[in-house]
């Protein structure tokens, strides 16, 4: 490793935990950023695919969080 790497690397040590996490958080975001060419034929194609199953999943929570209701109102 480099010496500019390795002072990078002791500055990060000193940095309060919250820094720290952002710092870390930046890097990520800058080292495996991913910007796709978005096709919109594609993503329709895609939202299509799932819709379905979107939809079940949706009303099936909106089941779990009406028995959670009555559930609560019982207690």
């Amino acid at each position: 490793m480099s010496t500019t790497g390795e002072e990078l690397l002791k500055s990060f040590d000193l940095l309060p935990e919250p820094e720290k996490h952002q710092v870390a958080s930046e890097i990520m975001r800058r080292a495996f950023a991913f910007t796709p060419d978005l096709d919109d034929a594609q993503l329709a194609l895609a939202y299509s695919e799932f819709s379905e199953a979107d939809r079940k999943l949706a009303e099936g929570g909106i089941e779990d969080y009406k028995r959670g209701l009555i559930s609560e109102d019982a207690e």
